[in-house]
């Protein structure tokens, strides 16, 4: 290889290297309207499509108690919701996309973020916020439903999470140097430099963030997507409820799990939301054949 060749390959990897995430994988665009996305709308808030996609829950309801059962430990709505959305991702890999510094990246892993609180029926209890890395396919519903209960007895056992030192030690920095760092983070993120250790312990660098308002006894609302971390697709969930449907010509309550989707539309076209929030949405509709009891 010529001296010349050598100097205009490292100059191609000079060039490529602040394309190049810890987390993602560069995605070239092949729309030029799709490419301009993130110049014309520079956040998620202003790029944010909001979306009412309920699920029937009859068929759910009668699988929960069978499969707390079968497994011998409690299982509930929010491990449906983790078993959901791990199907969409698997299903609708273009859904876990995310935008960083202007540039699509497909993500190396399926990361799920839930949020649940410290300790039961405790109304000053803090929220906590569970990520957990879904890539192995083998991986059945009860050792999925197991590795959740594991990482929720972690955060319920009053030990301090990586989260929280990281947090309390946030808190404790002044406010002006506080405001300066959140900058320089953010700054090193558009630049693709945040180390990946920091990125793959935070649950705001995550493919979806799931919050199940059902457990609190709320309704669910249209949430807003977080500017900090990567995460493009915000699942909120409420509490059961009856609704009247049209069956052979009469009217009649059966229940849904209200469910309300933000997010961005940058990482990919409307149809691809479609596909993966369907897909989530089966996989809560017929637990039996989506998530299985073995």
């Amino acid at each position: 290889m010529s001296i010349l060749d050598r100097a205009l390959q490292l100059g191609q990897q000079v060039l490529e290297y602040p394309s190049r995430r810890p987390d993602g994988e560069l995605v070239e665009t092949p729309h030029p309207y799709r490419r301009m996305l993130p110049f014309m709308m520079r956040g998620r808030n202003e790029s944010v499509v909001y979306y009412d996609d309920p699920a029937r829950a009859e068929k759910l309801l009668d699988f929960i108690p069978r499969a707390s059962q079968a497994f011998g430990f409690e299982v509930d709505i929010t491990h449906c919701l983790v078993a959901a959305c791990r199907k969409g991702l698997w299903e609708n890999p273009r859904m876990n996309q995310f935008i960083a510094g202007r540039r699509l990246y497909r993500r190396k892993h399926n990361e799920l973020t839930f949020s649940m609180k410290r300790k039961r029926m405790d109304k000053e209890a803090k929220l906590s916020a569970v990520k957990l890395v879904v890539d192995d396919r083998s991986e059945t519903f009860r050792q999925l439903c197991e590795r959740i209960n594991s990482h929720i007895h972690v955060e319920r056992s009053g030990e301090e999470t990586y989260s929280d030192k990281e947090v309390n030690l946030l808190s404790r920095i002044p406010r002006p140097i506080m405001d300066a760092g959140i900058s320089a983070l953010q700054w090193l993120d558009y630049h693709n430099l945040v180390p990946g250790g920091f990125i793959r312990n935070d649950g705001f660098y995550t493919s979806i963030f799931i919050a199940n308002l059902g457990s609190l006894g709320m309704h669910a609302g249209y949430h807003h997507l977080y500017e900090y971390g990567t995460c493009p697709l915000f699942m909120m969930v409420g509490k059961l409820e009856d609704r009247a449907v049209v069956e052979d010509g009469k009217i009649v309550a059966r229940k849904f799990l209200p469910v309300r989707w933000t997010y961005d539309e940058r990482i990919d076209d409307g149809l691809t939301s479609k596909y993966g929030m369907q897909s989530v949405r089966e996989g809560l509709e017929n637990p039996d054949e989506a998530f299985g009891l073995l």
